[in-house]
């Protein structure tokens, strides 16, 4: 992927929301909610701080993250959905 998010931000891919239930009932697409949660595809170099020295990004690509529901920007990026999100907005990272 070409694309390399400024300062703090972070490109993240939504992840896929389920079809079907633990229990096998399949939900209709009209039903199903949007995902919190994706993979860092991209990051920043980190905010510069007020001493002039770059803070890093606390995640790296590949990890799995929580978002707010409104936030972020949504791009299209190759034909696929994105959302470049501040890393402030990230809320939390999962541990697998």
């Amino acid at each position: 992927m070409n694309v390399k998010p400024l300062d703090d931000r972070v490109l993240v891919q939504r992840v896929e929301t389920e079809e079907k239930t633990d229990a096998g009932i399949i939900v209709p697409e009209s039903a199903q909610e949007e995902q919190n949660e994706g993979i860092v595809r991209a990051t920043g170099p980190g905010q510069v701080g007020n001493d002039g020295e770059r803070i890093p990004v606390q995640v790296s690509e590949g990890d799995r993250v929580l978002f707010g529901e409104y936030s972020g920007t949504e791009v299209t990026i190759q034909g696929e959905e994105h959302l470049i999100l501040r890393e402030s907005e990230l809320l939390a990272v999962f541990n697998d």
